[in-house]
């Protein structure tokens, strides 16, 4: 009996130091979270940081011409024969709507890309020969050389195996990135979502504000401008 009582009070103990370990390890991993853009702010004046609900981060600023530019932190754990994958993503928005098609290209798809704003595409496109798999998809209002010029930048730049995506539309480019892969003993083990990373580097949050820079120069030759009136 006394044996018994004993082994009893010995799982409720460590249970409830299991579950307070729990909480701290999870508390602890939304404080890191919170973080990973901190150097990253350094690249930009005026900088706002949110958070999403996942405490993620969440930059926005402005570049030198006015831009905005919004840098991001997505968790994708959706492929589950996969470790996680956490991504970075930079969007760059115009200050006025551009005279030009929306086309992007997506590496390695499996159909799970939540994220993705190639999947919503409707028209299929022929991708360039490459080593990647590489799913290209445009609105259907591209002309030949649009094509061929997109083409071309994202034999380029998916020729970096760390690109996931990248898309040029009128009102702006995306550029996403890999930033991070789950730990194997914490996803495989734990069922956790941790990733062995204290910052993001000001080097990949750079690259990528970069190429989305250059994703919107491409088509420059064939644009023109459409201003967009405020209303009365």
């Amino acid at each position: 009996m006394i044996t018994t009582i004993a082994l009893a009070a010995f799982v409720a103990a460590t249970c409830a130091w299991m579950g307070k370990r729990a909480i701290s390890d999870h508390r602890a991993i939304l404080a890191q979270r919170r973080g990973l853009l901190d150097e990253a702010a350094t690249l930009f004046p005026d900088v706002r940081i949110t958070f999403a609900p996942d405490q993620f981060p969440i930059l926005v600023s402005n570049l030198e011409d006015g831009r905005q530019v919004r840098v991001e932190l997505l968790a994708d754990t959706m492929v589950t024969r996969r470790l996680p994958q956490l991504w970075l993503r930079v969007t760059l928005s115009e200050l006025r709507e551009r005279n030009r098609p929306a086309i992007g290209a997506l590496a390695r798809p499996t159909g799970a890309e939540y994220y993705s704003l190639v999947h919503d595409l409707p028209e299929w496109m022929a991708p360039p020969e490459m080593d990647t798999s590489l799913l290209m998809r445009g609105d259907g209002r591209a002309t030949a050389w649009q094509v061929e010029r997109a083409a071309t930048m994202f034999r380029s730049l998916f020729s970096d195996p760390g690109v996931k995506e990248a898309v040029i539309s009128p009102r702006g480019t995306r550029v996403i990135r890999q930033a991070a892969q789950g730990e194997r003993a914490a996803h495989l083990f734990l069922r956790q979502i941790r990733f062995a990373v204290a910052t993001i580097s000001t080097d990949l949050v750079s690259k990528a504000v970069a190429e989305a820079t250059s994703l919107s120069e491409a088509m420059a030759a064939s644009e023109a401008t459409i201003p967009v009136y405020e209303a009365a």
